[in-house]
């Protein structure tokens, strides 16, 4: 049975009529969240079934293991982890999700929530009600999709974790974390090459499987290899070839 650590959940803030119309239009995520091709009218249908947004702060749940499954949340700002919890109370994270990600697509077929979302840092997402947008998806082919890629991508994330963790070692592992890392910065118009990270070092160790002592003696010999720059959380990729080369060589 699994047990859940006491952190508070924030409540959702219904959002005002304004904001709910211009949710969609005005919104950072609209290239990331939404196909493009999307007619206004078919922008404005997606627009009014976002009915709220929903803030949380630092360390935070967004929602719990067990929860019933009603919402996806789209990241507008901050970032999140999910994580499970074991019999022992101890916290195994299994993903992390930066802003224009999508959270609660793995809930779907279970209509429970595997996992729960605590927030990395203060953070804001918005509230899509699964059941309207299942409607919508009926209705709009282009938009029903979009939403299969993204269910796509987040599949071939999980593969790729399970690469990580069963065929890698330890400086494979983050150096193939890292790579992934700069890729997702990068499709969101970002530096692919100087970003903050958002997590602690012990929690890329236990996304990685591995100790905190490990990370941070690879972050250091990284460092020394002049394949990154690191300034607390502030990341520099300076040799990115010799990051790939590192994950090449996993055998």
């Amino acid at each position: 049975m699994r047990m859940t650590q006491p952190r508070p959940t924030i409540p959702i803030a219904p959002a005002s009529n304004a904001l709910v119309r211009a949710a969609c239009k005005a919104c950072s995520l609209q290239e990331l969240c939404l196909p493009v091709g999307l007619s206004d009218d078919e922008i404005d249908q997606l627009d009014r079934i976002i009915s709220a947004r929903q803030s949380a702060r630092r360390g935070t749940y967004l929602y719990r293991i067990g929860d019933p499954f009603r919402n996806l949340y789209a990241v507008r700002s901050g970032a999140f982890k999910t994580v499970d919890i074991s019999e022992d109370g101890s916290e195994k994270i299994t993903g992390f999700y930066l802003s224009g990600e999508i959270l609660g697509l793995d809930a779907i077929s279970t209509e429970r929530q595997n996992f729960g979302a605590i927030a990395l840092e203060d953070s804001e997402v918005c509230v899509v009600p699964f059941p309207r947008l299942e409607e919508l998806l009926r209705e709009i082919p282009a938009l029903q999709h979009h939403f299969h890629k993204i269910m796509s991508r987040d599949i071939v994330r999980d593969q790729g974790l399970m690469l990580l963790l069963a065929g890698m070692k330890a400086d494979a592992r983050l150096s193939a974390f890292l790579i992934g890392l700069a890729q997702r910065y990068a499709s969101r118009g970002y530096s692919a090459t100087r970003f903050r990270l958002r997590m602690t070092r012990e929690e890329i160790g236990s996304y990685l499987g591995l100790t905190l002592e490990t990370v941070s003696r690879l972050f250091s010999r990284f460092a020394e290899e002049g394949l990154i720059r690191v300034d607390r959380r502030e990341l520099e990729i300076v040799d990115q070839k010799g990051l790939r080369a590192i994950v090449d060589q996993r055998d």
